[in-house]
């Protein structure tokens, strides 16, 4: 089980944005691989204050983990998951200050050679991906076309002399608390450390071409209208020796026909006719997971709400599925023949037709607090 994220920073979830901030860099400067060069267990517990720092830094993100727990990232490569070192050092570089060098490089790990060049990252896409009840329900893996920038082939980069590779440039300047080194990304090239060297005639000023690409993409059951997932390296890719940005899904889900979605359970409106409530009556009725028949018994008044247990959405956190709750709808006809008509009118005074409310019939917001119980 992974572990919680308020947890790895060391706040509680009542944490502001300035104190979440400030934990993470507390960890992130303790775990710092220039502090802890050949340490992999440092190493990992800094990939953990920045995942976590990552979630829990966005307003939308806290919100989904803090309803959902870890389950809200899972699919698609997750929200905040499997964060590498380029990733770390492109989104929150910034947040060391000046305590390592500036800009947040470091030297001796895998990505940032070169005594702390910083690899660019490309540039992030944004796709919607539209999915219907079922697929909602139960999950699915979808194969979408891509459009995104990739290196030619045959293109080549040479060492940018402004920063020597480094991808960064300092200065130091003369204060009254003496003397303060600040670094900055290389105008010269961008902060990658490289330079267009040789490009082919389908590439452009980066040594960068459009292609097609079909991506695979795993959205786990019980997403939510408007939740986006992250697809790791599959943006636009960087210049020279940079990182992939990512494939960003936001999800759209489709109108049901008959079911309407709360939550984790569903809704159905069953409409039968005052004979089939007098008799009692079976009646095949639409579910996620196909159609399945129910038995009304005789009697079963307009109002009634039927739970079938586990019939409704997978629960995101894993913890089940959602009901589908079917509302009874007794159907009073608006015109009558002459023979029909007559026949109600008899009935008026049968006293077996007077209502005759039990004391174990529910009242309207009975039933809706039950629905939510």
């Amino acid at each position: 089980m992974k572990e919680d994220y308020y947890d790895i920073l060391g706040i509680t979830k009542g944490a502001s944005a300035a104190e979440i901030k400030k934990a993470y860099r507390k960890k992130a400067i303790e775990y710092h691989p220039d502090k802890n060069q050949g340490d992999p267990k440092a190493e990992e517990m800094f990939k953990k204050a920045a995942e976590a720092y990552e979630v829990l830094s966005d307003p939308n993100k806290k919100a989904r983990y803090d309803q959902f727990g870890h389950a809200a990232f899972e699919g698609g490569g997750g929200f905040g998951g499997g964060m590498n070192m380029d990733d770390i050092f492109s989104q929150f570089g910034d947040i060391f200050g000046g305590a390592f060098g500036g800009g947040g490089g470091f030297s001796g790990f895998g990505g940032f050679g070169g005594g702390g060049q910083r690899r660019v990252k490309g540039s992030n896409l944004r796709i919607r991906v539209k999915l219907s009840l079922e697929e909602v329900a139960n999950g699915v893996e979808k194969k979408v076309k891509v459009r995104r920038k990739i290196q030619a082939d045959g293109v080549t980069y040479k060492t940018c002399s402004t920063c020597g590779g480094r991808g960064q440039v300092t200065k130091i300047t003369n204060t009254i608390l003496g003397r303060m080194q600040t670094a900055a990304a290389c105008n010269a090239c961008g902060g990658s450390g490289q330079l267009l060297d040789k490009k082919p005639k389908d590439a452009d000023g980066q040594g960068l071409k459009v292609a097609e690409e079909t991506v695979s993409i795993k959205i786990p059951a019980g997403v939510e209208d408007g939740m986006q997932l992250k697809v790791s390296g599959k943006g636009n890719e960087a210049p020279g020796n940079g990182v992939a940005g990512d494939l960003l899904v936001a999800i759209e889900t489709l109108d049901h026909k008959t079911l309407k979605r709360e939550g984790d359970n569903l809704h159905y409106d069953l409409y039968i006719s005052i004979s089939e409530a007098v008799l009692g009556t079976s009646k095949e009725i639409d579910s996620v997971g196909g159609k399945v028949r129910i038995k009304l018994e005789s009697g079963i008044q307009s109002g009634k709400i039927l739970r079938l247990r586990g019939k409704g959405i997978s629960s995101l956190n894993g913890y089940g599925s959602g009901d589908l709750l079917v509302h009874v709808n007794v159907w009073t006809p608006k015109e009558l023949n002459k023979e029909q008509k007559e026949f109600f009118e008899r009935m008026q005074e049968n006293e077996n037709f007077e209502p005759k409310p039990e004391k174990s019939d529910k009242s309207f917001f009975e039933k809706v607090k039950d629905m939510f119980s």
